[in-house]
């Protein structure tokens, strides 16, 4: 299970990545990685580059974990690749299509997955559709992108350039407000300070901005968490500010996209 409050399941068919932008600096994962090889951990014993990974932080495929879903009876929200990106450069197609077919075979799982280089999304999954003979996008798939600073908000352009049962922004870690944000093709967004060691401030005025958006453009907002120099300023309950209750009212709000508030 998971602790992320968007999600319940995780689930790791490749595992390592490389920073690319601002929001990669505090990586949890790559901290993550670095404790899992020194403990021994089968799945992180490839390192990565020092210069944009770390140890235990290379990309790598995991085969045998491919068929984990299907052991799965109860129907659940699942974030693919905690622990990497499924589209960076170095996870071949045919992998992601091996991801794909597994999802397809699992339609009582919701698979949610987040990447931080959406432009490659359009021209993989042609090939990966054209692979499964696929004519429309698989219905439990979710696909998102993450946003950081305005100077990434062209991610979600390119994601609203692929096909989708529903498409999402990540708006953690938020580390400035997003003025360029184009929601109208975007079915849910996520928002959230960030937490750990190192973490940088959030002010809540850039989460206030974007619930506005939201509600301008018909996206369903998730406020996740307020970050940890939140929470440290205002005494909250939880180190990573991730307590509604201990929120201004007016952000307390966590909702699914419409088609599957039901099951959220």
């Amino acid at each position: 299970m998971s602790n992320i409050e968007w999600t319940e399941q995780t689930w790791n068919p490749t595992t390592g990545c490389d920073r690319i932008s601002p929001g990669c600096d505090n990586c949890y994962a790559l901290t993550m990685a670095k404790r899992l090889k020194g403990m021994g951990s089968a799945k992180y014993q490839t390192d990565g580059d020092p210069r944009t990974s770390g140890p235990g932080f290379g990309i790598t495929t995991h085969t045998d974990t491919l068929t984990e879903p299907l052991r799965w009876k109860k129907p659940r929200k699942v974030f693919v690749n905690s622990m990497s990106d499924l589209f960076h450069a170095r996870v071949p197609v045919e992998f992601i299509t091996d991801v794909w077919r597994t999802m397809h075979a699992t339609p009582q799982h919701t698979y949610q997955i987040l990447t931080k280089r959406p432009a490659r999304l359009p021209r993989v999954l042609d090939r990966v559709y054209e692979t499964l003979d696929l004519n429309e996008p698989l219905p439990n798939v979710w696909l998102g992108t993450s946003i950081e600073t305005d100077d990434h908000a062209r991610r979600a352009t390119a994601l609203s350039h692929t096909l989708a049962a529903v498409r999402f922004v990540s708006a953690e870690p938020l580390l400035g407000p997003l003025p360029s944000l184009e929601l109208d093709d975007i079915d849910w967004l996520i928002l959230g300070g960030e937490s750990g060691a190192g973490a940088r401030s959030l002010e809540l005025q850039w989460i206030a901005d974007l619930l506005a958006a939201a509600r301008r453009s018909g996206t369903a907002p998730f406020v996740k968490q307020l970050g940890s120099v939140w929470a440290r300023e205002h005494n909250a309950s939880d180190s990573k500010g991730g307590k509604p209750d201990d929120w201004p009212a007016e952000l307390r709000v966590r909702e699914y996209p419409q088609n599957l508030r039901a099951a959220a």
